[in-house]
């Protein structure tokens, strides 16, 4: 068909305003579909009490904090009132509605305001959890004061000056008011300064004993006698102490001086003293039991374990090491997990370190010394310097 002249001008029309619409189309921007952000869920409850847990209480050796949901109820026990406040906040700020049923201890009504204690024998065991069969976890020596959190049956949970937490038998310590406590503490008192030995039941060494004794133990003085001092234990017992086994307490803080030689001279009197996990005293002492009593001997009461030990004084590097100095061993940092520190020692000189492993030896880094240690050797860490430095320590002179 042929199109005339008119025919053919409003096709090209046509086909011009197709176009003109196409393109319009094409640069048309496409909407996307706006979609809300949906608001940030809020952390449940375990997640919470974890968060408070790290932040307060991220030692269990030293600080107490149990909490969990209980139907309508938070339920727990804690020894650490901020955290207890900032669980309760927290939970109320992200919109639960739940009942306080978090003790504060100590629990003053169970324990009937007999919040306080000393330790009653010469080496107090403190245990993980409230049975004889349980992990011994440290010791405390006769006179040491303590506070009492807890009680399960005859067990009672209870805080040293280092504030490390175990749990001990009721018959081992006398549980006093602060008033009985603030009493007996207004004594004068001596520290038993031998290894091992006993009071009596008369100024005779020949008489009863009443207990055993051992280096460290601090009782009060009810008088002073030719030979013999007159003493009270915190339960209310009399007994007398040999004067040439003992020292005035304060005269003791007054004498002691933390030095290089005094620190080898302690070290040296306990070679061969038999390893005993959680031991603190004479009658056993484990890695870091064994490095706290170098140091308490010499009026610096160290933490307990040896991975609280590490973060105590400065850090020496290994070919700058001074006698008396810490070295650490254990697992080290890999990409997947953190270092782990599992001994420790204290430095001799001459390539030699002193600690307990089996019992208290001398061991050696150097592969040609009959004390080659390769085990110790190969698991090395880190040093730390306490002589000198006050960070993570406390001073018994004062």
């Amino acid at each position: 068909m042929k199109l005339n002249k008119q025919n053919r001008s409003i096709i090209l029309s046509l086909l011009c305003l197709l176009s003109l619409s196409t393109m319009a189309q094409i640069a048309k921007p496409t909407t996307v579909p706006q979609t809300s952000t949906p608001p940030p869920s809020k952390p449940t409850v375990y997640a919470i009490i974890e968060q408070v847990r790290k932040k307060y209480a991220p030692d269990k050796r030293v600080a107490f904090f149990q909490a969990e949901l209980d139907s309508n109820r938070i339920v727990g026990k804690t020894n650490l009132p901020a955290a207890k406040k900032d669980l309760l906040n927290r939970l109320k700020s992200n919109g639960y509605s739940l009942l306080d049923a978090v003790k504060l201890l100590p629990d003053n009504e169970l324990l009937e305001n007999r919040n306080c204690g000393i330790a009653n024998i010469s080496v107090l065991n403190l245990r993980s959890q409230p049975k004889e069969s349980a992990e011994l976890a440290s010791q405390a020596l006769l006179g040491t004061p303590l506070k009492v959190l807890d009680r399960e049956r005859n067990w009672y949970m209870i805080q040293t000056p280092d504030n490390y937490i175990g749990w001990t038998d009721g018959s081992t310590f006398a549980r006093i008011t602060q008033y009985q406590f603030d009493r007996y503490q207004a004594n004068k008192f001596l520290m038993f300064a031998k290894p091992y030995g006993f009071s009596y039941s008369k100024a005779d060494e020949n008489s009863q004993t009443i207990s055993d004794l051992t280096w460290g133990n601090v009782l009060a003085v009810k008088d002073t006698l030719q030979d013999f001092y007159e003493v009270i234990y915190p339960d209310g017992r009399n007994a007398f102490i040999l004067k040439k086994e003992a020292i005035g307490h304060q005269e003791w803080k007054q004498s002691v001086t933390a030095s290089e030689q005094n620190l080898v001279n302690a070290a040296f009197r306990m070679q061969g003293l038999p390893y005993l996990w959680g031991g603190t005293s004479w009658k056993g002492v484990d890695c870091s039991g064994f490095t706290r009593m170098i140091y308490q001997s010499n009026g610096i009461l160290l933490p307990r374990d040896a991975s609280q030990q590490v973060w105590s004084g400065v850090e020496v590097p290994f070919d700058s090491l001074q006698v008396g100095d810490l070295l650490f061993f254990g697992e080290k940092a890999t990409p997947e997990k953190s270092e782990r520190v599992v001994h420790v020692g204290m430095w001799l000189g001459n390539k030699e370190f002193i600690h307990s492993s089996g019992m208290v030896k001398i061991s050696s880094f150097d592969e040609r010394s009959p004390r080659y240690d390769a085990h110790n050797a190969g698991r090395y860490l880190r040093a730390r310097r306490i002589l000198g430095t006050d960070k993570g320590i406390v001073s018994l002179k004062k």
